[in-house]
């Protein structure tokens, strides 16, 4: 219990009240109303398609209120259920990729993903960002998680170890390759 109070005064009483019986329905309803924005764009970037990220969300929720009993209040609670989401978007690229095609080969995955970048209909953006969404579609799971964190949700290296469990050395080599393959692709198909 000593990492709880490590955690801000708002995040241990959410804690303390979704252990409580009593309170544990209205706790998770404000968890929900808090984390599913920042979660929902998250996945996003990992599957592209606005209806499949929105039911990763719910996905997502329902493994956490399942999974509640076993949170120990040891990380933030927006990383526990960013690993979640996280773990369930990219379980959900891999099936489709595998449902697609029927092979394994990563690049088989991107090429789903980079389709369905223009192909989806909540996506309005202009020419070059569509570009941009496709360079970062071609990039291996690992390599995408890490530039999205650092680009859209401009995190901190040692934020972003926290969060998913790898070296800062690591992810900042992982980061460092994903900006060259954006930057290659970017110039092949400009």
């Amino acid at each position: 219990m000593e990492k709880l109070r490590e955690l801000p005064p708002e995040e241990q009483d959410l804690i303390a009240a979704l252990r409580e019986p009593s309170k544990r329905r209205t706790a998770f309803a404000t968890l929900v109303r808090q984390y599913s924005r920042p979660l929902y764009w998250q996945i996003r970037r990992i599957v592209i398609n606005h209806s499949i990220a929105d039911e990763l969300v719910q996905e997502t929720f329902l493994k956490a209120w399942r999974g509640l009993d076993a949170f120990r209040g040891e990380s933030k609670i927006y990383t526990w259920l960013y690993r979640i989401a996280v773990f369930e978007a990219l379980n959900y690229a891999g099936k489709a990729k595998k449902r697609s095609e029927n092979v394994v080969e990563i690049t088989e995955e991107n090429r789903y993903l980079v389709e369905n970048v223009s192909g989806d209909p909540y996506f309005d953006g202009d020419a070059a960002e569509v570009l941009f969404q496709k360079a970062i579609a071609t990039l291996p799971p690992k390599q995408k998680q890490v530039f999205l964190l650092r680009y859209y949700e401009e995190k901190s290296y040692s934020d972003i170890a926290e969060l998913t469990g790898t070296s800062e050395g690591a992810l900042k080599a992982s980061y460092h390759h994903a900006v060259a393959k954006i930057k290659h692709y970017i110039e092949v198909h400009h």
